[in-house]
Formats: C-alpha cells, sequence, structure tokens
C-alpha cells in the first residue's frame, strides 16, 4: 500500500495543476491518503473498510483532532465530487490538494515512527 501511494504521488507531482486536471489530481492525492492511512492502522492491528471511520482513528486512537478535521475535510470534497459529481472551484481544489499533501507528511512521519 505505502509503495502504490508513493507511486502515485511522485506521478502527480509531475503533473503541472490546471484547471481540466485539478479534480481528478486531488482524486489522486486522496487515494494516496487512504492508502497510507490503511496502512498505519493495519499495522496498528485494526482493520477498517469505511472512510469516516478511518477518520475516527485519527481522532479517537491517535488523540489528533486536527489531522481528523484536516482528513475529514478532504474526505467530504472527495465524496461530493465522486458520489455527486460536484466539480469544485481551481482555488479549492489547489487547497484541498495541499491539505492531502500535508496529510500525506504527517502520515508518512507516523508510519516510520
Amino acid at each position: 500500500m505505502i509503495e502504490t501511494a508513493q507511486g502515485r504521488i511522485k506521478y502527480f507531482k509531475k503533473n503541472r495543476i490546471i484547471k481540466d486536471n485539478v479534480n481528478y489530481i486531488f482524486e489522486g492525492y486522496y487515494s494516496s491518503v487512504l492508502e497510507l492511512l490503511h496502512a498505519l492502522v493495519l499495522s496498528e492491528g485494526y482493520k477498517v473498510s469505511n472512510h469516516i471511520c478511518l477518520g475516527f482513528y485519527l481522532r479517537d486512537i491517535l488523540k489528533n483532532k486536527k489531522l481528523f478535521n484536516l482528513f475529514d475535510n478532504c474526505r467530504y470534497k472527495r465524496n461530493s465530487l465522486v458520489y455527486y459529481g460536484k466539480r469544485m472551484d481551481f482555488e479549492i481544489v489547489k487547497e484541498s490538494i495541499n491539505r492531502c499533501i500535508m496529510l500525506i507528511d504527517k502520515l508518512d512521519s507516523l508510519i516510520k515512527d
């Protein structure tokens, strides 16, 4: 999972973010967040099958409300995009991508510890 997430991140870092691809790049970064989060919870002996409970792991087990809020914001936006077809404004998506990158950095640190 970690290797797949890292490969996807590497791929998206090479792409220039433009209006036509920004929503897809956000989806890719969010998928990488999910893979890293799944790797983390599995390494701790948990098996979580939905995004909401992954967020609750951050909030309730790791006691990290800030990380939970960051994840939950991205989860909500990704669900709006994927399940309801709501494309986001360019600047909002760029901000969401940056949030995903912050999550990725923090999850990488947690996994290494």
